[in-house]
């Protein structure tokens, strides 16, 4: 299977539709980009029950700045709308098979209920303490 470019436009239809998506965020001019992209796509070609797709960080700047992309290429694993994974540079082949296993691995009600629970610490650590 081919990758999914990614744009503002299909972004958010995308990732929902989609319980486990890979993003690489790139860009042309970007030498270790160029390197990863027949590693990206190699994995692509091994796992067609994922989506692997691609946001050009030049084409598409509003979505590389809403997550923050301050390095390239930098890889995003999305399961269930729940960003799980986000690494900047260039993984080898094994690297990123291991990454992709990991976070297949995932238990995403266990996930969820750890940002649950961190949001609830967060929130608690807002409020004024008593004395």
């Amino acid at each position: 299977m081919s990758t999914v470019e990614l744009t503002k436009q299909n972004f958010d239809q995308v990732v929902s539709d989609n319980d486990f998506v890979l993003i690489d965020f790139w860009a042309s001019w970007c030498g270790p980009c160029r390197q990863f992209a027949p590693v990206y796509e190699g994995a692509a070609e091994r796992h067609p029950d994922l989506v692997f797709a691609k946001v050009d960080t030049e084409a598409e700047q509003e979505l590389a700045a809403a997550f923050e992309i301050q390095s390239i290429p930098t890889l995003m694993i999305v399961r269930e709308n729940v960003a799980v994974f986000a690494q900047p540079g260039a993984l080898p082949e094994a690297a990123l098979e291991d990454v992709i296993g990991q976070a297949r691995a995932l238990d995403m009600d266990e996930v969820r209920k750890s940002i649950k629970q961190a949001e609830a610490t967060a929130a608690d650590g807002d409020r004024p303490r008593e004395s």
